[in-house]
């Protein structure tokens, strides 16, 4: 009489098991992924973030990534003695600024992503908003307020965009063919100059034009906390717009939300907030009763 299976593998199974419902529901569907924050300078996190890129990509669900780069940015920057400067947490943008971004997230950070999920055992191509027309952006207007004057003061951040029309043939036709593309927020404007465009905004009209099922917000916190440092698991515009008048949602959390929201709105079935810090953390939100971040949805 041989001993049955031992603990560890009972569990293997019941995960599995607890993950099909998810399998079967998903199969079939695009998922919009925002990779950006810690999780890219870790090379321990970047092998799982491919891995769990691959694994959707094999069990028939459509990933596309959108990355970030913005600390990558900066220190090219610094290396060539180009001094920074933000308004609003986006980068004023000269055109030798923005050359440099292209070059950062468009060549070294958008192939090394692409090499990882290759050596993960996937298919990827790297693009940005330029290829085939994808994304076109436009100057984001800001304004910030005149102490001494009392006035509203239009501020030029340069080379800063905004996306404000998306063509996703070409996502569609990568995706139909096994493939999965990945995106360096940079794109053409319609009067012809490059645009560096905020990673999360670009993913998140992506996603709204896709129609995506998820769309992904990977950061460097646990999702949305309530006053008592708990995680908010499950969020809507509504009480999103409480939370933000009470005090509960502040400083950079403000923007993420919104971009949230918008992609709902848009046509997400759901976005979340999740902490790319955690290992395999996106398997974890998607294939679990118990998920791992904040999900907003209509």
């Amino acid at each position: 009489m041989t001993d049955g299976p031992d603990a560890a593998l009972l569990a293997k199974a019941e995960t599995l098991t607890e993950a099909l419902p998810y399998l079967q529901r998903y199969a079939g569907k695009t998922f919009v992924v925002k990779y950006g924050g810690h999780a890219m300078g870790s090379p321990e996190l970047q092998r799982d973030f491919a891995e769990d890129v691959v694994l959707l990509k094999a069990v028939g669900i459509n990933p596309v990534v959108v990355h970030g780069g913005g600390p990558q940015i900066g220190a090219m920057l610094k290396r060539l003695g180009v001094e920074s400067r933000f308004v609003d947490g986006l980068r004023v943008t000269d055109a030798e600024t923005a050359h440099i971004a292209e070059m950062v997230l468009a060549g070294s950070i958008n192939k090394e992503i692409v090499a990882w999920i290759g050596q993960a055992g996937g298919r990827a191509v790297g693009l940005s908003g330029k290829d085939a027309g994808l994304v076109t952006a436009a100057k984001v207007q800001r304004s910030e307020p005149d102490k001494l004057q009392g006035i509203e003061r239009h501020v030029d951040l340069g080379f800063v965009g905004e996306p404000v029309a998306v063509d996703p043939r070409i996502l569609e036709t990568l995706s139909a063919d096994g493939v999965i593309p990945v995106i360096a927020p940079i794109a053409m404007g319609a009067d012809g100059h490059t645009y560096n465009i905020n990673a999360d905004t670009m993913a998140g009209a992506i996603a709204g034009r896709l129609g995506a099922a998820r769309f992904f917000l990977l950061t460097d916190v646990r999702g949305v906390l309530d006053k008592s440092g708990e995680l908010l698991t499950d969020l809507d515009p509504a009480r999103i717009a409480e939370l933000r008048a009470d005090g509960t949602i502040s400083g950079g959390m403000i923007p993420k939300l919104e971009t949230c929201v918008a992609a709902v709105q848009a046509g997400v079935d759901a976005a979340v907030i999740l902490d790319g810090r955690v290992p395999h953390g996106l398997l974890l939100e998607i294939f679990t009763q118990r998920g791992a971040g904040t999900l907003v949805r209509r």
